[in-house]
C-alpha cells in the first residue's frame, strides 16, 4: 500500500510506502526520506506485544507472544522508542496517551512542567498545553495562555472519573525527581487518577492538575517490599483550596483493590476501539474497495435500473409513463392491448384435449385514452443511449 501526498511546489508527488509490524526490524530505523542524523526523524520498530492501542492497564504474558511474560514493573529501555514497542507508553514525545472521549491508557514523567510534584507512590502530574508551538517554536517551555479540560487534559479527566488505571513510565529526563531513573525510561506500575483541577501555575496561567495515586499488584522499583500497593489514604493537597474546576470521582472506580484478588477490573474494561489487526493489509485494501464499488453504485445504473420496462423487464425502448406512473417500452405497452381477445387451450382431467377458448380482455379506459394521445420521452431514453 502506498499514500501519495502532492507537493505545493512540485507537481510529482513523493511515494510514502506502508510497512506491516511483521516486516519491520526490532530496533527503531531511519529510511532515505529522514532529514537528520539520529533517532530524530527515526521510525518505530516492531511492536512485540498484541494488545491494542487504546488498552488499558497492565499488559499481561498473554499479549507478550515474543518472551511470554508481559511487561512488569522496573522493566527498562534505552529511549522512548524502544518503550513504544513494548506498549507501556505508545507517544514517542507526548507525555499523556488517550483519547478526550474514551480514557487515558498512559503518561510518561520526563520533566515536561516545572509544576509537577513526584512523591513515588503518588505524584501530582501536569496537563498538556497551554504553550505556543506555532512556527519554529516546538520545544518551546514558556506557557501563553491558560490549559483547559479538551483534548489529552480531558482524557485524563474521563480515567479520573471512571477509575480507569493509567500506566506510567519514568524518564532520566526527570531531574527534578529522586524516582526518576537515571538511564533510559523505567515502567513504574499503574496508578489511579483521584482528583482533577486547575490553579494557577508557576508561570502565572491556569494548569490542569492530577493526583496519581500507585495501585499495582507489583512493588515499586524504588522499593524492597514483595507485596504490591494496599489501599492508602489520600494525601493532603494544599494547593487545593484555590483550586478551581475539581472534579472527583463519585462511582465505584473500575479498577479497585479485592481482599482475594488484589488490585484488579471490579467493572468491565472499556471495550477497545482500536483492536489489533491481523489481517494482511492488501486483502483489507482489497476487502474494502469491493464493498465501496458495491455501494457506490453509479448513477447510469440506478437509473437503468429504475427505468426498465415493466413488461419484459429490460432496458426500455421509446420508453412511456402511464398516467398512473408505470413505465413501459412503447412496443410493449400497445403490443400487450393491440388485440382485445386472447385464446386460452384447455385440457380435461382425463387428459382429452378440449376445444380452445376464445376469451375479451377489458382494456382499462385510461389505457384507451392514453393509446391514442401518447407522447415518448426522449428525454429519458438519451439518458442511456
Amino acid at each position: 500500500m502506498a499514500k501519495s501526498a502532492k507537493s505545493a511546489t512540485a507537481r510529482t508527488g513523493h511515494v510514502y510506502h506502508f510497512m506491516r509490524n511483521d516486516s519491520r526490524p526490532e530496533k527503531a530505523f531511519t529510511t532515505e526520506r529522514a532529514k537528520r542524523a539520529g533517532k530524530a526523524n527515526a521510525c518505530s520498530g516492531q511492536i512485540f506485544v498484541t494488545v491494542p492501542p487504546d488498552h488499558f492497564g497492565p499488559i499481561p504474558p498473554e499479549n507478550d507472544p515474543k518472551m511470554n511474560r508481559g511487561v512488569l514493573v522496573g522493566d527498562s529501555w534505552d529511549d522512548r522508542f524502544e518503550c513504544r514497542q513494548w506498549g507501556a507508553h505508545l507517544p514517542h514525545v507526548a507525555g499523556i496517551a488517550g483519547q478526550s472521549k474514551y480514557g487515558s491508557q498512559s503518561v510518561a514523567l520526563s520533566g515536561g512542567y516545572e509544576d509537577d510534584e513526584d512523591h513515588g507512590e503518588w505524584f501530582l502530574y501536569t496537563g498538556s498545553g497551554g504553550r505556543d508551538l506555532s512556527g519554529n517554536k516546538r520545544t518551546n517551555k514558556h506557557q501563553a495562555f491558560d490549559q483547559k479540560f479538551e483534548k489529552l487534559n480531558q482524557a485524563l479527566r474521563v480515567s479520573c472519573m471512571e477509575g480507569y488505571p493509567v500506566r506510567v513510565v519514568r524518564s532520566f529526563k526527570e531531574k527534578r525527581s529522586s524516582y526518576a531513573p537515571e538511564k533510559g525510561v523505567r515502567y513504574d506500575g499503574v496508578y489511579r487518577i483521584e482528583k482533577c483541577w486547575r490553579k494557577i501555575g508557576i508561570q502565572g496561567f491556569k494548569v490542569c492538575r492530577y493526583l496519581f495515586v500507585r495501585c499495582d499488584n507489583e512493588p515499586a522499583p524504588w522499593t524492597s517490599d514483595e507485596h504490591g500497593d494496599c489501599p492508602r489514604p489520600l494525601p493532603v493537597i494544599k494547593e487545593l483550596k484555590g483550586a478551581t474546576d475539581v472534579t472527583e470521582r463519585k462511582d465505584t472506580p473500575s479498577w479497585d483493590y479485592d481482599e482475594a484478588k488484589g488490585w484488579t477490573w471490579v467493572k468491565p474494561p472499556p471495550i477497545s476501539r482500536s483492536p489489533v489487526r491481523t489481517v494482511d493489509p492488501n486483502e483489507q485494501i482489497r476487502v474494502r474497495k469491493a464493498i465501496k464499488n458495491a455501494q457506490n453504485t453509479s448513477i447510469r445504473e440506478r437509473l437503468l435500473k429504475e427505468f426498465s420496462c415493466l413488461l419484459c423487464r429490460k432496458v426500455m425502448i421509446s420508453p412511456l409513463t402511464t398516467p398512473c406512473g408505470h413505465n413501459f417500452c412503447k412496443s410493449c405497452l400497445l403490443g400487450a392491448y393491440s388485440d382485445p381477445s386472447f385464446v386460452r387451450e384447455r385440457g380435461a382431467a382425463s387428459g382429452r384435449s378440449l376445444r380452445a377458448k376464445r376469451l375479451s380482455r377489458s382494456v382499462p379506459l385510461v389505457l384507451l385514452i392514453f393509446r391514442t394521445s401518447y407522447r415518448i420521452l426522449r428525454s429519458i431514453e438519451s439518458l442511456w443511449i
